[in-house]
């Protein structure tokens, strides 16, 4: 059975370690998991996630930032996500639309109206089935961001060094979209132990992959 679980969240949220406990806890269970990430996940979308990510291209327009992460999007759909998803695999991606209404969106306040259009082409209407947001505070994540970024665990892109500001509309357009769509979001607070935010998270795939079989 196929089941689409997208991560989101602010910096520092622990997005990769939960998404890497849910993949091996799937896997030990004999299902077909498939982890990746926005941008990237394809050759093409590898390439403009580093145009995007550059800490250099601080002259990058929104308007360009929205279209190229939806670029990678469309990418990453079709040649990735798609095809798994049609051999009854699970997909678990790191990040997916919803960031572009969250940071091109809210975060620079670009029109959420011409964003659903933009989207709606680049993924073909393909909508995840769990929406995982790890919510914590827009400092605190930022904080665990950067030692990670020190202790040479992660990366400090362009977006990161985005103000304070910026990353409090991006976390507040997040929690804005997920009470529009309790059935398919799981707000957690991503500053509890990795060990309960994880049970919270299996708790509901649970629920979702027993529903279709």
């Amino acid at each position: 059975m196929s089941l689409f679980v997208t991560f989101e969240g602010p910096e520092g949220s622990g997005k990769t370690t939960q998404i890497e406990l849910l993949r091996d806890y799937l896997e030990e269970r004999d299902y077909s998991v498939l982890a990746t990430r926005e941008p990237g996940g394809t050759i093409i979308g590898n390439q403009i996630r580093a145009i995007l990510l550059d800490p250099q291209n601080t002259d990058m327009l929104p308007a360009s930032e929205a279209l190229l992460f939806s670029a990678a999007r469309a990418q990453i759909v079709h040649q990735v996500i798609r095809p798994h998803l049609a051999r009854g695999g699970i997909v678990l991606c790191d990040r997916y639309a919803d960031s572009t209404l969250a940071y091109q969106g809210y975060g620079h306040g670009l029109g959420l109206e011409m964003l659903h259009t933009i989207t709606a082409l680049a993924t073909a209407g393909l909508k995840p089935d769990l929406t995982v947001y790890l919510d914590i505070d827009v400092e605190e994540g930022l904080r665990r961001k950067l030692a990670a970024h020190e202790a040479g665990q992660t990366e400090w892109n362009r977006l990161d060094q985005q103000e304070a500001a910026f990353h409090r509309r991006v976390r507040e357009g997040y929690l804005q979209m997920a009470a529009r769509e309790p059935d398919r979001w799981l707000v957690i607070d991503a500053t509890q132990p990795l060990e309960a935010i994880q049970v919270l998270i299996r708790a509901r795939v649970e629920a979702k992959l027993a529903i279709r079989e």
